[in-house]
């Protein structure tokens, strides 16, 4: 099972701005780290955004964001972004961003 390399290359074009934030292998895709944390990422298809607690079942009311489920236990906080909304590049931007902000909200590690 791969990524989509398509929409790492997107993101990384959006990201290489950014000077504090570093790729890693996981999930069987792939994510962007900010101070030791999963900010966004990839797995299958989908973009993986950290919006956090408080944001989660906000975010779940839009069409195109469903749970981050890939192992029976959804991951709260956590959601996936469907082609429909980051097809275009101001969707992608917002999503990550989302979870930009919160990764930088945590402790670094």
């Amino acid at each position: 099972m791969g990524y989509d390399e398509g929409l790492a290359f997107r993101i990384e074009e959006y990201l290489d701005q950014f000077h504090d934030i570093y790729p890693k292998k996981m999930f069987g895709g792939i994510c962007w780290m900010v101070n030791g944390n999963i900010a966004c990422g990839i797995f299958e298809e989908f973009l993986i955004s950290r919006v956090g607690p408080e944001n989660y079942y906000d975010a779940l009311k839009i069409d195109g964001v469903c749970e981050f489920d890939v192992t029976g236990r959804p991951m709260k906080g956590w959601v996936m972004v469907t082609e429909d909304i980051i097809s275009e590049d101001s969707g992608l931007k917002c999503w990550i961003d989302k979870g930009l902000e919160f990764g930088r909200s945590l402790p670094a590690k």
